[in-house]
């Protein structure tokens, strides 16, 4: 399985790489990339919910109505959720809504959506590059050559490039993140995969 290598002006460097299969070209799993996906988002919440019960409302204690005579209802307290500024039954608490997946399954996950993106034709690799000043233009540029400027793109880089970062930052359909940082929620949520030259290496080294 080899790919092109492109320059980021767009044009064909003539270099071609091998991607490993046991990475790109793994069967599939759909359901681990939903678990992994569901964990990703389950860890971003911050599980910070309150409401307040019965015994938490700051109201008076004193018995609205007599017991028995009115007619109606009986009622005791004005905290009951039955009126208006009560507390709730049953309402949100905090929690932490984090779990644990099995490693194995994780990287099954991340290699599935790797090779989704390499049979949808949706992964590019380009030529390593520097950007000598953080400029959002000189990004713009990058992507339009690619012909990616209409997509979503994930663009990830063998290690930190503090420019590269910057210069992405204010580009809305635009993510750059480092290898290590890789996941499944990102490759899912991009349309197209850009990866540096060197990066597939680093990959196979961690596999």
């Amino acid at each position: 399985m080899e790919l092109s290598v492109y320059k980021i002006d767009g044009t064909e460097s003539g270099k071609k790489v091998a991607l490993d299969p046991a990475i790109f070209g793994v069967e599939p799993n759909d359901h681990a990339i939903y678990l992994d996906v569901k964990q990703y988002l389950a860890n971003q919440r911050q599980g910070t919910h309150k409401s307040k019960e019965k015994w938490e409302v700051a109201y008076s204690t004193k018995k609205i109505i007599r017991q028995k005579g009115s007619g109606g209802a009986r009622h005791g307290s004005i905290k009951s959720p039955n009126y208006v500024g009560g507390g709730r039954v049953f309402g949100p608490k905090p929690r932490d809504y984090s779990f644990k997946l099995n490693k194995k399954l994780k990287q099954l996950a991340r290699f599935s959506a790797l090779a989704y993106k390499v049979k949808e034709q949706a992964l590019t690799i380009v030529e390593p590059f520097v950007l000598e000043a953080p400029k959002t233009k000189d990004m713009l540029k990058i992507i339009k050559n690619l012909k990616v400027n209409d997509r979503k793109v994930l663009f990830v880089l063998p290690e930190n490039s503090n420019n590269i970062y910057l210069s992405s930052r204010n580009l809305p359909n635009v993510k750059v993140i480092s290898v290590s940082e890789i996941s499944t929620y990102d490759l899912v949520n991009a349309t197209t995969l850009i990866m540096v030259d060197g990066v597939q290496d680093i990959m196979q080294g961690r596999n």
